[in-house]
């Protein structure tokens, strides 16, 4: 079982700038991946980046060159650095960790870009 918990959200102006975090607790050591997806109000949930078991990074191209992901193996944490964000930014973004065939998921974190 991994347990997910993510933090940082908030109300940004637009072409602010927040980072928010993750930390995974549990049958860790043994992670695939984790990542981040966000989901806005009448949408559906949809990828915003992942960080492979391995390291590898993929993002979601309406994201490509403002967020970036990176992890702290020793804390078992990953970040997502939005920059340069805009309206259409807002969400719920939600963190999830992958071990084998399951995937582990946050409660989510309110991200809002408003003047």
């Amino acid at each position: 079982q991994v347990q997910v918990v993510e933090s940082g959200g908030g109300l940004v102006q637009p072409g602010g700038s927040l980072r928010l975090s993750c930390s995974a607790s549990g049958s860790v050591s043994r992670l695939d991946g984790m990542g981040w997806h966000r989901q806005a109000p009448g949408k559906q949930r949809e990828l915003v980046g992942i960080v492979s078991g391995g390291g590898r990074l993929i993002y979601a191209d309406s994201v490509k060159g403002r967020f970036t992901i990176s992890r702290d193996n020793a804390k078992n944490t990953i970040y997502l650095q939005m920059n340069s964000l805009k309206p259409e930014d807002t969400a719920v973004y939600y963190c999830n960790a992958v071990l084998g065939l399951s995937t582990y998921w946050g409660q989510g974190t309110q991200v809002t870009v408003s003047s």
